[in-house]
């Protein structure tokens, strides 16, 4: 799982204002599965056509995308290539999860428990390559730029924010900062009224900004150290020290000045090694496999154009929704366009 830096990072409300005319890479897995896993009947049935296929992501692709255009942010989206050699067991520890959580909901199915339903449904989202295709296609008729990671998808879009490609990423998980994303937008289609899982509580989700400098400021440590820290607590890519927090692997990092000192000081304190080479993992956060890209290849991404006849098409002829709402949304995304061509491409590259 991704690392939890929650208790230690530092991060600040943020209003959407903020974002007007920045371009922001929007880590596509970490977002689909945020809309395959809320936007769901009560019984935590996902929204389908009539031929059965899954379309909650596709509702939320179009609705939350068209609203942050109408906040003025351009969003490009980075998909996951193929899974590091180190993420496979990651992998296979989470489709055993989904097995259980898949098990546990026809469970509840019987007992007639639509929280447990609910709950559990969410718990066994799955990522399909049907859900991967349709999102793109959905992203090209609407003139939304995406890319294809060679390997993680987070890791591109931290590069394209540290490199100033784009201003910050937007991904709920913190392995961004471990990969040097120097600002990273949480709840950017996330933001607004959520009901906790399993708890009949509303909460007010708001957009958050999280920064690598101030966080590493305030910690005291170098970005080696947060990954070093990362480690500890464990990652996508390595498990964690059992029995260290976030505040013991602070104060276990700023007294370390090696990764050898760092695998030594868990053999003697805890009695316990990694289970693979952590050498490694710091190397993936460090050195991460991208895609090199440019201003350039930016402008192009930022220049496509939306097809209205081909959304209502794959959108309502396709896929059930209402050509109603689904011609509104539309309207409202053609306004941004045209606002956007008039201004030009530079001045939203910023």
């Amino acid at each position: 799982m991704a690392v939890d830096l929650s208790k230690l990072i530092s991060k600040r409300r943020l209003q959407f204002e903020e974002l007007r005319g920045r371009i922001i890479a929007i880590d596509a897995y970490n977002v689909l599965y945020q809309f395959l896993s809320i936007i769901r009947q009560p019984d935590g049935t996902p929204l389908m056509d009539a031929q059965g296929n899954v379309t909650s992501h596709l509702s939320g692709i179009l609705y939350r995308t068209t609203d942050i255009l109408e906040y003025g942010i351009k969003p490009i989206y980075v998909f996951d290539g193929l899974p590091s050699a180190l993420k496979q067991k990651t992998i296979e520890a989470r489709m055993r999860r989904k097995e259980v959580a898949e098990k546990a909901y026809e469970a509840a199915k019987e007992s007639g428990d639509m929280g447990a339903m609910r709950a559990h449904a969410m718990a066994s989202t799955r990522m399909t390559k049907e859900v991967v295709a349709s999102s793109k296609k959905l992203l090209d008729l609407m003139g939304i730029g995406y890319i294809t990671a060679p390997s993680e998808g987070e890791a591109q879009a931290s590069y394209m924010a540290a490199s100033g490609l784009s201003y910050a990423c937007a991904s709920q998980d913190y392995d961004t900062l471990l990969f040097g994303s120097k600002l990273v937008v949480r709840n950017l289609t996330f933001s607004g009224r959520r009901k906790l899982p399993s708890k009949n509580v509303y909460v007010n989700v708001e957009p958050e900004m999280v920064s690598l400098e101030d966080t590493l400021r305030e910690l005291g440590l170098s970005r080696k150290q947060l990954i070093w820290l990362g480690i500890l607590l464990g990652t996508d890519f390595n498990n964690g020290i059992k029995g260290v927090g976030p505040k013991t692997a602070l104060k276990i990092v700023k007294d370390i000045k090696s990764m050898d000192g760092l695998k030594a000081y868990v053999k003697e304190k805890y009695e316990v090694e990694f289970e693979l080479d952590v050498q490694e993992v710091e190397d993936l956060f460090m050195n991460p496999e991208v895609r090199d890209m440019d201003k350039a290849d930016m402008d192009k991404l930022l220049s496509k154009h939306y097809d209205r006849d081909g959304i209502i098409a794959f959108m309502s002829g396709e896929h059930g929704f209402s050509e109603d709402r689904v011609s509104k949304v539309i309207d409202r995304m053609s306004n941004v366009k045209a606002d956007t061509r008039q201004k030009g491409m530079d001045k939203w590259f910023k």
